[in-house]
């Protein structure tokens, strides 16, 4: 989604941690392109400095975080306290992968977006950033 005369969303999807398992990222981040957004793909094996860092020089609508390893506890709330930091408080922080309900619940209360479980169609998750950015970002 494009806003009138301005530029597309941006977005950072990134591989944090040692998780080494990318082709759901990779997934995502054609999905999102098709969708008519600009994505960064960070690569793997990112630190939550290096995601937020990036995210900063590459002003980004949002930051998608792409997670199997288990370390979703540790890892969310790293990158979110390092955005906050930042002053990114209107960058949308969502993700998905094997993250169990309550734990999704936990995050969702401190702060993070959305976040989407395995077999979730690209096209909501590309619905879900549109809707957020336009809500929450001012162009």
């Amino acid at each position: 989604m494009s806003f009138e005369n301005k530029r597309p969303l941006r977005v950072l999807v990134a591989k944090v941690g040692l998780d080494g398992h990318d082709r759901g990222a990779k997934v995502i981040a054609t999905a999102l392109r098709d969708a008519g957004m600009e994505v960064i793909y960070t690569g793997l094996r990112q630190t939550p400095e290096m995601v937020v860092n990036a995210a900063l020089q590459e002003d980004v609508d949002a930051i998608g975080i792409s997670i199997l390893s288990g370390a979703h506890m540790t890892i969310f709330p790293k990158v979110a306290r390092l955005m906050k930091e930042k002053q990114m408080d209107d960058v949308l922080l969502t993700g998905g992968g094997i993250i169990p309900e309550e734990d999704i619940k936990v995050l969702n209360e401190m702060g993070v977006g959305k976040l989407f479980p395995p077999g979730t169609s690209t096209s909501e998750i590309a619905f879900y950033i549109q809707n957020w950015v336009k809500e929450h970002r001012s162009f």
